[in-house]
């Protein structure tokens, strides 16, 4: 039994997002009360409708509370009535680039139970973590236009890749891989041969680090050829390492080899610091309101919430719960077609969390 108490932020925002953070609670509350840990919520409205009704998107105060949480539970960030990027760029990358998170954790995991796309594959092929940095590259906006607007327009999008960032997202990786303790191996997934410099930095960056592990063999891996292997081979991969944009790329990708958008949950991490915790999927606007929704997403980003703040147990029996609704319930994960409500799905869930 855990006597910790924790502070968490619930920024439910955006379409399906609270209904999605109402199951992914439900479950934290159930695991709450099996294993003894305390928490406190903290929700703030942040998304499309506030910033619809007053303009404001992110205020710095937000920002100045989020630092005093020990982690925050995100529901979606989206709305149809706003300009794509507006939200985004003013509440994820904010976040992230504020309170420093700059590791991305992305598992990837077929469940028994869920099906894959891949011919032939099966939850024994499909397990492994991809490991992206989360606050340089080409994320960071360093760029601009020259003579915008004109048929001479220019416009450029600098990477930006330092050693301390390079090396920190490195040796993070390193030190998950070890305590991951499954194939010991380490990927770097880059374009050494075009991407020259950037990738000459971290191939050199991950080369150093690799002499303090002698436990773990590492590889090196195209993000083209990544692509091709995810498919074809997925069982090769543990741990994957990498840059923001290759990062967000064959994320969505290993999503999709998992089963799909609603089974998958990342983590935006600072070791040092608060992080954030979210379902990767969309907000979904057209299914608001219907309760059809998959929340396994939501309730897995909780899952991983309390593996990293050492409810070791009580994450693993959460998974324990998922991997039970997906073998022995539900139909599809698809919204609408899983043959349970978003409601329902939460419930068993928390009730085999319960012991129920």
């Amino acid at each position: 039994m855990s006597n910790k108490k924790y502070m968490v932020g619930v920024i439910p925002g955006d379409g399906t997002g609270p209904k999605v953070v109402r199951e992914g609670l439900k479950v934290l509350s159930a695991a709450s009360e099996k294993y003894g840990f305390k928490y406190e919520l903290v929700e703030y409205d942040f998304g499309g409708d506030r910033y619809l009704k007053t303009g404001e998107v992110l205020p710095d105060s937000a920002i100045e509370e989020f630092k005093k949480l020990d982690v925050i539970f995100l529901g979606a960030i989206g709305h149809p009535d706003v300009k794509p990027g507006i939200l985004e760029q003013g509440i994820l990358l904010r976040t992230r680039f504020e309170l420093d998170q700059y590791i991305n954790l992305r598992p990837v995991k077929l469940y028994p139970g869920v099906e894959t796309p891949i011919k032939g594959k099966g939850p024994e092929d499909i397990d492994f973590v991809v490991v992206r940095e989360n606050t340089e590259g080409l994320y960071a906006g360093a760029g601009g236009f020259l003579k915008k607007g004109t048929f001479d327009e220019v416009a450029v999008q600098e990477s930006i890749n330092t050693r301390k960032g390079v090396e920190r997202c490195i040796r993070y990786a390193f030190e998950y891989c070890k305590q991951r303790n499954k194939d010991k191996k380490l990927t770097l997934c880059g374009k050494t041969n075009v991407l020259t410099y950037a990738f000459d930095l971290w191939q050199r960056t991950f080369n150093e680090v690799s002499k303090e592990y002698p436990q773990i063999s590492t590889d090196y891996a195209h993000v083209d050829a990544i692509c091709m292997w995810f498919l074809k081979n997925p069982e090769w991969f543990d741990v994957i390492v990498t840059d923001n944009m290759f990062g967000d790329i064959i994320t969505d990708l290993g999503a999709m080899i998992q089963g799909g958008m609603g089974i998958a949950a990342g983590g935006n991490i600072n070791p040092e610091g608060v992080s954030m915790f979210e379902p990767i999927g969309g907000s979904a606007p057209k299914y608001t309101g219907k309760n059809v929704i998959n929340p396994l997403a939501a309730i897995c980003a909780v899952q991983m919430m309390l593996d990293y703040l050492g409810e070791k147990e009580a994450a693993s029996l959460i998974e324990k719960g998922v991997v039970k609704v997906t073998s022995e319930k539900l139909k599809s994960l698809s919204a609408g077609k899983m043959g349970y409500t978003t409601s329902e799905v939460g419930d068993m869930v928390a009730n085999f969390v319960s012991g129920e």
